[in-house]
C-alpha cells in the first residue's frame, strides 16, 4: 500500500463527510477488498471519543467504502494521540494527516499517488496550504517550502523556519517507525513538538507547488484564561525539542536557527496571544524567561539581527516586561494586517 492517510475525529459532523468524500475515489463506493484501489489508498479513520454523530458519520462510511477505510474507536485522547492510534495501524509507505474539519483539494490524492510512486524513496514531500472559508474560498495561502527542487535538512537547516504544520508533509511512514517520534497527547502545539524532530531525519525533501491541503478557517474564537494558561505547553515542547537534538548530536550546529524558530514562536507569538487576552497575566513573563534561560545570547543570532525591525522591537519590548507597549504593538500588526 503506497499511502495512509491518518484522520482523527472529534465531534466535527458538521465537517466530517466533506472531509472524508474530498479523499475517497469516485466510484468505489462498496468496492470489495480486491478493489484495484486497494494497494494504494486506505482512510484511517479514529475516532477520539467524539459526543455528537460524528462516529455515527464513521460508521456510515466505513460501511459504504470497506475496501478503503479502517475505523478505530478509542477514548478521548487529543488529537495528539488520535494521530499515533491511527500511525501505528496505517499499512502505509507514506503517510498523510488530515484533521476532520479541513479536506483536499480536488484530484489531490490521485496526484499524490502519482508523485510518490515518480519519486520513489523520498523521506517527505512538502506541500502548499490554503485556508479557506466555508464555501471554500480561498483566504490565504501558505507555502511548504521556497524550494524549487529536492533538498535535505542537512543542506538548509533554515527548513525548520518553514510552517512546521504536520498535515502539508507526506510523510515516509519509516520515520517514525524507526525512530519512535509520536506527537504528545494532550498538549497544544503538538505540530511545534515533532515536525522539528522529524525534520532532523529528512535526507530528501520534495517540494511541492500544489495547494492541495485545504484548512477551514473557522470564525474567530473566544479567547479566555484558560486559552492563555494552555501557551505554558510551548516550555515542554521548548524542552522536548532542544532534548532531542541533544541527544542526536545536532543541537550546536543546529543552535542559530533553533534559536530562531522559538524566538519567534516561544518569545513573539506565544507571548503576544497571552497579552491579547491578560496583558497582565504573569504567563508573559513565565514564557519570556524560559526562553531567556533556554537561548541566552539570542541576540547575537543573525536570523534574529536580519529580523524585521517591528519584531526586533516587540521583543525588545517582552524582555524589559513592558506589557502595555507589547499590546500596543500587536493591535497596530493587527491594523497593518486588516484583521
Amino acid at each position: 500500500m503506497k499511502l495512509s492517510i491518518v484522520i482523527p475525529v472529534y465531534n466535527t459532523q458538521s465537517w466530517l463527510p466533506k472531509c472524508l468524500d474530498s479523499m475517497l475515489p469516485k466510484g468505489a463506493e462498496r468496492s470489495g477488498a480486491d478493489s484495484e484501489h486497494r494497494p494504494e489508498l486506505e482512510l484511517v479513520c479514529v475516532n477520539d471519543g467524539s459526543t455528537d454523530g460524528s462516529g455515527a458519520i464513521l460508521r456510515d462510511y466505513a460501511g459504504r467504502y470497506p475496501a478503503f477505510i479502517t475505523l478505530i474507536e478509542t477514548p478521548n485522547g487529543g488529537l495528539g494521540h488520535a494521530r499515533n492510534a491511527g500511525l501505528e495501524a496505517a499499512k502505509g509507505e507514506y503517510v498523510l494527516f488530515v484533521d476532520s474539519d479541513d479536506w483536499l483539494a480536488p484530484g489531490a490524492v490521485e496526484e499524490m499517488l502519482d508523485l510518490l510512486k515518480r519519486n520513489p524513496g523520498v523521506d517527505a514531500a512538502v506541500f502548499d496550504l490554503a485556508y479557506v472559508d466555508d464555501a471554500g474560498n480561498e483566504l490565504r495561502l501558505v507555502r511548504g517550502t521556497e524550494h524549487e527542487s529536492e533538498f535535505s535538512f542537512a543542506s538548509d537547516p533554515t527548513f525548520l523556519f518553514s510552517p512546521h504544520n504536520a498535515v502539508n508533509k507526506l510523510w515516509k511512514r519509516e520515520l517514525f517507525l524507526d525512530t519512535g517520534i509520536r506527537f504528545p497527547d494532550r498538549m497544544w502545539f503538538e505540530d511545534l513538538a515533532t515536525v522539528p524532530k522529524l525534520c532532523l531525519q529528512l535526507k530528501r525533501i520534495l517540494p511541492v507547488r500544489r495547494a492541495w491541503y485545504r484548512y477551514y478557517q473557522r470564525p474567530g474564537s473566544i479567547m479566555s484564561a484558560a486559552q492563555a494558561a494552555r501557551n505554558l505547553d510551548m516550555l515542554s515542547v521548548a524542552e522536548t525539542v532542544e532534548r532531542y537534538y541533544r541527544e542526536e548530536g545536532a543541537f550546536e550546529r543546529c543552535l542559530p536557527e533553533l534559536t530562531y524558530k522559538f524566538w519567534y514562536e516561544e518569545l513573539l507569538a506565544s507571548v503576544t496571544r497571552v497579552n491579547r487576552i491578560d496583558p497582565h497575566s504573569d504567563i508573559q513573563g513565565q514564557l519570556r524567561d524560559d526562553y531567556l534561560r533556554r537561548f541566552p545570547e539570542y541576540k547575537k543570532c543573525s536570523y534574529v539581527r536580519h529580523a524585521p525591525l517591528r519584531l526586533r522591537l516587540l521583543a525588545d519590548a517582552i524582555c524589559r516586561g513592558d506589557w502595555r507597549a507589547v499590546r500596543l504593538m500587536t493591535d497596530l500588526n493587527s491594523k497593518r494586517k486588516g484583521r
